[in-house]
């Protein structure tokens, strides 16, 4: 389970991206990435971008115009000015206010461009966070059975938070460091076309030696992301199930694989980090080498009379650390780049799932209310009169909600190569209560996930009042289908929030009243704060029976037409089942209700039980009819000869 992440979905994590040695490579499909930001933050950021990008010329050229003031100064101004019997400061005291005027503009265009960028990179993980839980939503449940819940969460953190440093931090700095080469390359190749050339071949070297050690390390970086996002799921697991953790004595084998992880997480990070943390010490000493050059090149050239003053010397040993800087600044973000795209194509694969597909559903759920002649009539008020809204030829039609489910020689396979349903046929009545029995992975709640549509058939029809279930659109469908599932889950909030979940609009009255009928109401009212008392951790403060309760209470309060139960009681101690039984017969009364159920006493009562084995259906009819053919059900029943 701990290694289970994005990488088991189809094309999802995909390897560590091998490059080549010597080169920087994007890792596959990094091109489409970088568009796909690039196209994000230009439709909705355009005009931001614009003024950043005109913020960044401006403060690039009040740099330059600084640094090539020193051939002026010392050339126009300081020379003269120390051979002069009377030297004048004037006009290099009116040169010198100027110059820091210009540079005012520079600190003022630098501000507005770290403003607007922290803008734009905030606001667009706004907009993708945003869009990247609403995809979430309209995923299928096989994203979530297939994907740890812990590497889902790391895209959250970790990868959405390294588009948020490439795109604050990386891309508007390669961007500056882009103009800045260029328009002082132009400067150096106007004061000294020679020297330039020097720099250049000097730079060449620079660069290669860059590209060679990012080379070394930037296959890191998404084994990084990804031994992450391991990391967590597998914390996410262990705090899930911390109880079973201690049940079994199994904490020194927890901290011994959390310690392999951490370790794989640490070398990895290790191997990302070393190469590329030496890059820029070491573009720092071949910078300093390039300036010790040129200057002692340039010097002789000065002395030797070859035309280059000191003023212009002075100021192209300046212009090459405003050229060098930037060159080693690209290397190094280059690789921050590479890194955060590993985490821009988690967040895009997921983006990039496809959601439920319900294209050629037609047929709606809707609030009825029954007129005097006996007819239908859709209304907006909330009546728990259901009825089907079929399209036809010039309109459409109501037709009552009724709750027969009827399945005919339906297969069905999770994975293509191992089929778990073989043929089911079953055919129910309105208001009938079936009940489904047999051994653990017998298909049992296959069932249930094929009624709601949770996984779609191979093969056969599965119809739903006469109606095919692929006619139905999916919210309508699971709007008629109350589910109350074996595992529970409480979210953040009051007790009454959590009843109140099954049907939003419900009054605080009629959440009391489903606490009642399934028998919750005496002991939520002891509670601390009654039904005001504050659920957290998943009601890690109830007892699972507790938990068990409301989760019905929530289903009562929705008052679906139909009801799937999915071992409804199994957490609740047999004097508690035997309170609410009268509320449940209440609660499934005059509808179709299906039941999940190991604890054979609780469908005695049945009108169909169906005995599963094996993905098949095996045996189907009431309790007195199979204990009396003493098949399958009659052993389980009676504990006679059983095998699973």
């Amino acid at each position: 389970m701990a290694g289970m992440g994005l990488g088991m979905g189809p094309g999802m994590r995909g390897g560590g991206g091998r490059r080549n040695q010597g080169t920087v490579k994007m890792p596959p499909g990094g091109m489409k990435t970088v568009a796909r930001m690039l196209k994000m933050l230009l439709g909705n950021y355009k005009w931001s971008l614009l003024l950043v990008a005109v913020c960044i010329l401006v403060t690039t050229a009040t740099t330059l115009t600084s640094t090539l003031f020193t051939r002026t100064l010392i050339d126009d101004y300081i020379a003269p000015l120390s051979a002069a019997a009377n030297p004048d400061f004037g006009p290099l005291a009116v040169t010198l206010f100027k110059l820091a005027a210009v540079l005012l503009v520079g600190v003022g265009c630098s501000y507005l461009n770290s403003r607007l960028m922290i803008n734009v990179s905030q606001g667009m993980l706004l907009k993708l966070r945003e869009g990247l839980f609403e995809h979430m939503e309209s995923l299928p449940i096989k994203f979530f059975d297939q994907n740890s819940h812990g590497d889902v969460m790391s895209v959250y953190t970790n990868d959405v938070d390294s588009l948020r440093q490439t795109v604050g931090n990386s891309l508007p700095n390669v961007f500056s460091s882009l103009i800045t080469i260029i328009a002082t390359l132009t400067s150096m190749i106007v004061l000294c076309w020679q020297l330039t050339l020097l720099t250049i071949a000097l730079t060449g070297v620079m660069v290669f030696t860059t590209k060679w050690l990012g080379g070394l390390s930037a296959k890191y970086f998404r084994r990084q992301q990804n031994d992450m996002g391991t990391m967590n799921g597998f914390v996410e697991e262990m705090l899930t199930g911390q109880k079973v953790v201690k049940t079994f004595c199994h904490e020194d084998e927890a901290i011994e694989e959390f310690e392999k992880l951490n370790e794989s997480l640490r070398d990895s990070a290790c191997n990302a980090n070393k190469v590329a943390n030496i890059v820029m010490p070491i573009n720092g000493n071949l910078s300093n080498l390039i300036y010790v050059t040129c200057a002692a090149v340039g010097a002789m050239v000065a002395l030797g009379g070859g035309g280059l003053t000191v003023g212009t010397l002075v100021s192209f040993l300046t212009l090459i650390k405003n050229f060098t800087q930037p060159v080693s600044q690209i290397s190094n973000q280059v690789n921050s780049v590479v890194a955060s795209l590993a985490g821009a194509e988690r967040v895009f694969n997921i983006m990039d799932q496809e959601t439920e597909i319900d294209d050629s559903a037609t047929v709606h759920l809707v609030n009825v209310e029954e007129n005097a002649d006996g007819t239908l009539s859709e209304t907006p008020r909330l009546t728990h009169i259901w009825a089907w809204k079929k399209p036809v030829e010039g309109g459409y039609e109501l037709v009552r909600q009724q709750g027969e489910v009827d399945f005919s020689m339906v297969d069905f396979s999770y994975v293509p190569e191992k089929q778990v349903l073989f043929d089911i046929d079953l055919d129910t009545e309105a208001g009938q209560k079936v009940a489904l029995v047999g051994g653990t992975g017998a298909g049992k709640t296959t069932i249930t996930n094929l009624i709601n549509r949770f996984y779609d058939i191979q093969d056969g029809t599965i119809l739903y009042d006469n109606i095919p279930i692929t006619a139905i659109c999916k919210p309508d469908l699971r709007r008629s289908l109350g589910m109350v599932l074996q595992e529970t889950h409480l979210f953040t909030g009051t007790v009454m929030d959590n009843i109140r979940y099954g049907r939003l609009d419900a009054t605080d009255e009629e959440c009391i009243a489903a606490a009642k009928l399934v028998q919750a109401h005496d002991f939520i009212s002891r509670l601390a704060q009654g039904y005001n008392t504050m659920l957290s951790a998943d009601g890690g403060n109830l007892s699972q029976g507790e938990r068990q309760l409301i989760a019905i209470a929530r289903a009562a309060v929705a008052n679906p037409p139909a009801l799937i139960l999915d071992e409804a009681t199994s957490n609740i101690d047999t004097r508690t089942e035997r309170l609410i039984q009268q509320g449940m017969d209440s609660l499934m009364h005059g509808r179709s209700t299906f039941v999940i159920a190991h604890r054979l006493s609780t469908v005695r009562n049945a009108d169909i039980i169906v005995v599963m084995e094996r993905g098949s259906i095996i045996e189907q009819g009431t309790h007195d009819d199979l204990m009396a053919q003493q098949g399958r059900y009659y052993q389980l029943y009676t504990g006679n000869g059983i095998t699973d």
